[in-house]
C-alpha cells in the first residue's frame, strides 16, 4: 500500500463524486486521477488496467468537451438513455476486447490476470464513454465493474483501491438514482 495508491484513490473519489453531481470538474479531476493510477496499476502487474488509464485520460478531455458542449446547439449536455442497439454494440464490442486483451496479455506478458483484468478494462472503456455521452446506463455498468473490482483488488492486495472502488459502487448506485431523477425534472421542464 504506497501513498501514491492513496492520493490516487481520494482524486478518484472526488472525481466520481463530482461525475454523480453532474459537475465538470470531474473531467480534470479524473485525468490527475487517471495519470497516478497508469503508476500504481504498472506496479501491480495490471497491464490493461494500466492502459485503461491512458484511454480515460484521452475520454476524460472528450467528456469534458461534450458535458460542456454536447447538447444542441452546442449547449451543456443533459443526461439521456441508452438505446438498444448502442447497447448490444457495446456489449458485443466489450466482450471482443476482452477476449482479444486477454489472450494478447496471457501471451505476452507476464498479466496476473488477464482474462479477469481484459474483461473489466473493456468494460469500463464502454462505461466510460456512455459517461462522456451522459447516458444513464453508464452507472449501471459501473455498478456492474466495480463489484467485480472490489474482488480483483483484494486478490492482487491493493486493499486501497479496492476500498475505493467500494466507495465507487456506493457513488455509482447515487449517481443512478440522482441522473434519473435529473432526467424527470427535465421532462418535467419541458411539458
Amino acid at each position: 500500500m504506497s501513498s501514491l495508491e492513496w492520493i490516487a484513490a481520494v482524486v478518484g473519489a472526488i472525481s466520481v463524486y463530482l461525475s454523480v453531481r453532474q459537475n465538470i470538474w470531474s473531467w480534470p479531476t479524473a485525468i490527475v486521477n487517471v495519470v497516478l493510477y497508469t503508476v500504481v496499476f504498472y506496479d501491480a502487474r495490471l497491464y490493461a488496467d494500466m492502459g485503461l488509464q491512458v484511454i480515460y485520460a484521452v475520454l476524460s478531455v472528450y467528456g469534458w468537451y461534450e458535458w460542456l458542449y454536447g447538447g444542441a446547439n452546442k449547449t451543456e449536455l443533459r443526461v439521456s438513455r441508452t438505446g438498444p442497439f448502442t447497447r448490444a454494440v457495446l456489449a458485443v464490442i466489450s466482450l471482443a476486447g476482452a477476449v482479444a486483451l486477454g489472450a494478447f496479455l496471457r501471451g505476452a506478458t507476464d498479466a496476473a490476470l488477464p482474462f479477469m483484468d481484459s474483461f473489466l478494462s473493456s468494460t469500463s472503456l464502454a462505461a466510460q464513454w456512455m459517461m462522456t455521452k451522459k447516458k444513464l446506463e453508464s452507472w449501471l455498468v459501473w455498478i456492474f465493474v466495480d463489484v467485480l473490482y472490489v474482488g480483483m483488488y483484494v486478490f492482487k492486495h491493493l486493499y486501497v483501491t479496492a476500498g475505493l472502488y467500494a466507495v465507487f459502487l456506493v457513488l455509482a448506485v447515487r449517481g443512478y438514482i440522482d441522473w434519473r431523477r435529473s432526467m424527470g425534472v427535465a421532462h418535467a421542464g419541458q411539458g
